[in-house]
């Protein structure tokens, strides 16, 4: 009887690991446009700030262009794209994120559109901890399709020093330095650690090296939640 039970408890842990295994989708099943069609440029969109922190969207603007270019695209020139879509009133992302996005293609000759979404940016100086949600969205320029969807919970911290002295004035001290290094934390540098992580799993462009040599790869979740 016990063998029994043992048995179909060591059965019951092999499916359960192989279904785990199985949910692990691959970039070229979740990521299936880019692999379909050569993709080459890429239009920087300025984010969609639904935050508190109204310097948040130029910081994530600025940093965006980096991981895209190391993942093998061509970006269009952040400042000069940005620069027109002002001039043409279309700094406003969240007006045309949901609309057709072909024009931008002809203007721009961009093959894809970033749309990125700050939805909360809060800094808690007491656990030297910022805490960001955001949402990366790109689209195919021409069709309007979404091919890249994620969007994370991402705490970054901010302390000066994990140790500390076991002496009340010691702790004191150590709270005060967190407190005033979360306040001073530059927004550049929130920004770039969550585009980094964020955007890790996209396929590579044209441009790098493992170009359509990582379909293979796991996905990664649309849905995150990391430490920093």
């Amino acid at each position: 009887m016990k063998r029994t039970i043992i048995i179909a408890s060591v059965f019951s842990v092999l499916i359960f690991l192989s279904s785990c295994s199985f949910n692990k989708s691959l970039k070229k099943d979740v990521y299936k446009g880019f692999y379909d069609e050569e993709k080459l440029s890429i239009l920087i969109m300025p984010p969609v700030n639904n935050s508190t922190k109204v310097e948040a969207k130029e910081f994530f603007h600025t940093t965006l262009n980096i991981p895209l270019a190391e993942a093998g695209y061509y970006v269009i020139p952040p400042f000069l794209s940005l620069e027109i879509l002002k001039q043409e009133s279309a700094y406003d992302s969240e007006n045309f994120i949901d609309g057709n996005l072909s024009k931008f293609a002809e203007v721009f000759g961009a093959d894809l559109i970033l749309f990125t979404t700050i939805h909360t940016w809060n800094k808690s100086g007491l656990a030297s901890v910022v805490i960001v949600d955001v949402e990366y969205t790109i689209k195919d320029a021409i069709t309007s399709e979404v091919l890249f969807n994620r969007r994370g919970n991402i705490k970054y911290d901010t302390r000066v020093s994990k140790g500390s002295s076991g002496s009340w004035i010691g702790a004191a001290i150590s709270l005060t330095a967190n407190a005033i290094s979360t306040a001073a934390t530059k927004y550049v540098s929130v920004a770039r650690k969550c585009n980094d992580y964020s955007l890790a799993p996209l396929p590579k462009g044209k441009y790098h090296p493992n170009h359509n040599l990582d379909q293979e790869e796991y996905a990664g979740p649309a849905h995150f939640k990391a430490n920093l």
